[in-house]
């Protein structure tokens, strides 16, 4: 893939971390087609569930793909935009059932309960550089995120998701995906908001916290330890 337009701007070969997308659905395959855009090969995609037709009006998924896995029509989704993710990418078709990952982590699975075992297990490890995890609703989102050498920002990112999914549906604003469709657009904002938190991070631009977006009222706040910004 030609990336001289962007070269200058991310260079993504510079790590040689791997990105693990836990859930490939409406964020999970938005985020691993922004990632794939920007140059991004080396990936783990870790589903179980197949792509059944009502996927197909928020995830980047066809018609052609319905009754496939979905990180295996994904994985060929990734491979048209760029073949040289053919070499790189691994799908993991039996889901995260418990095994250690290193490098950065996309929490995109619905289940807060699975979000909070995959931070709980992966707390003290040294090979782990950062979490990224997101939480839509209809017309608004979250995105959480944490340098794993940071303390403090991973604990923040634990105490976040002390909460069951059934509480969630009582709770305001966005609390855990699953819990209500986030529409197409809501999904592509913060896809790509957390992406860029990614690639911030990795050019050594630090990395905002929370992310708070509300795609239709046009309001959108940044969280970092020093306090929040409204843009």
């Amino acid at each position: 893939m030609d990336l001289s337009k962007s070269y200058e701007f991310f260079q993504p070969e510079k790590d040689q971390a791997r990105i693990h997308i836990v859930g490939c659905g409406s964020v999970g395959s938005t985020v691993a087609e922004n990632l794939a855009r920007c140059g991004v090969t080396k990936m783990t995609l870790w589903d179980f569930d197949k792509v059944e037709p009502h996927n197909i009006v928020n995830q980047m998924f066809d018609q052609n793909d319905v009754g496939k896995l979905k990180v295996e029509a994904l994985k060929d989704i990734l491979t048209d935009i760029n073949p040289e993710i053919s070499d790189q990418i691994e799908i993991k078709p039996e889901g995260w059932q418990g095994k250690l990952m290193s490098g950065y982590i996309f929490l995109c699975v619905d289940s807060i309960e699975l979000r909070r075992e995959i931070v709980e297990k992966h707390f003290d490890s040294p090979y782990v550089k950062a979490v990224f995890d997101f939480r839509t609703l209809l017309e608004s989102a979250q995105h959480y995120a944490a340098d794993w050498s940071d303390s403090k920002m991973k604990t923040d990112l634990l105490n976040s998701m002390q909460f069951s999914h059934d509480e969630a549906k009582d709770e305001t604003p966005v609390s855990a995906c699953g819990v209500t469709l986030g529409v197409a657009t809501t999904v592509r904002l913060i896809s790509a908001l957390g992406v860029n938190n990614y690639i911030n991070f990795v050019k050594g631009n630090g990395i905002k916290k929370l992310i708070l977006m509300d795609g239709f009222q046009f309001d959108l706040w940044l969280f970092s330890y020093e306090g929040y910004e409204k843009d």
